[in-house]
């Protein structure tokens, strides 16, 4: 998966709504190993219950396990960002991201036109996130999403980064977007371009399927316009709204270089 800290800048509605849960959070003890995670979960319960989670979101919260291979993948995720530019590019397959792009930017050209109108966003950018973080949804993750993005809340290394992404996590469920067997990326990102479940709700249009392909990228148009996408400028002038996908700059970079020579051809 290509996450550093993808949607980094947080919502600002749904900081806003958690806001009052703060003292909350901080009740709810987090731990370093599963150990503490089923007796986590009833605490993390009332909180949910509290946001607003109902009935379908708490029976999937009381049914998560302790994600043993998320924890794995995020202890070695600055890991997958090291290096420079042309070698994280190299181990991604930038070029082959490149190629595939050109030829998906024309057999979806009707597409891709149709987003740039409405979101003012460049196909060569959507282009390479969805390269880049699904293969161009060849590998959209095998993990249980509401397991991942709980076990992130309860981890004691970001639980104040995922608590919201969890609380949306429950609610899509309740909403009929997730359900308690929904597989994505480890670190609970979800569908074509790897959203985080509180970006789901911010972001997604239309179905808010983002396992669909055109609902997919035309969330990601709309996510990169929320954070200042620039219409007409290129994708390096629009590096600060990819960063707010990813915060790596080697990931902001690369993006911006391959959506360049997709854009380009």
């Amino acid at each position: 998966m290509a996450l550093l800290a993808k949607g980094r800048i947080f919502v600002t509605a749904v900081v806003a709504v958690l806001a009052l849960a703060t003292g909350a959070q901080a009740a709810a003890s987090c731990g370093k190993t599963g150990a503490g995670f089923e007796a986590w979960k009833p605490e993390f319960a009332a909180e949910a219950r509290a946001e607003g989670v109902g009935p379908k979101g708490l029976a999937a919260l009381a049914g998560a396990t302790y994600a043993t291979r998320t924890i794995s993948v995020d202890r070695g995720i600055h890991k997958a960002f090291s290096g420079s530019v042309e070698d994280f590019m190299k181990r991604r397959g930038g070029a082959a991201i490149i190629s595939k792009g050109r030829a998906l930017k024309k057999s979806n050209a009707a597409l891709f036109s149709k987003i740039e109108s409405n979101y003012g966003v460049s196909p060569g950018v959507l282009l390479a996130i969805w390269g880049m973080e699904t293969g161009f949804g060849s590998a959209m993750g095998n993990q249980n999403t509401v397991s991942a993005i709980l076990t992130l809340a309860y981890d004691c290394r970001r639980p104040e980064f995922f608590y919201p992404h969890a609380i949306a996590a429950l609610k899509l469920v309740d909403r009929g977007a997730l359900t308690a067997s929904s597989v994505g990326a480890a670190h609970g990102e979800i569908g074509h371009t790897q959203f985080l479940p509180g970006n789901v709700l911010k972001y997604g249009v239309g179905s808010g399927n983002l396992r669909d392909k055109a609902t997919a990228l035309a969330s990601t148009a709309n996510f990169l316009k929320g954070h200042g996408w620039r219409a007409g400028a290129s994708a390096e002038s629009n590096i600060g709204a990819i960063a707010g996908w990813n915060s790596a700059s080697v990931y902001q970079q690369a993006i911006a270089r391959i959506a360049t020579a997709i854009d380009g051809d």
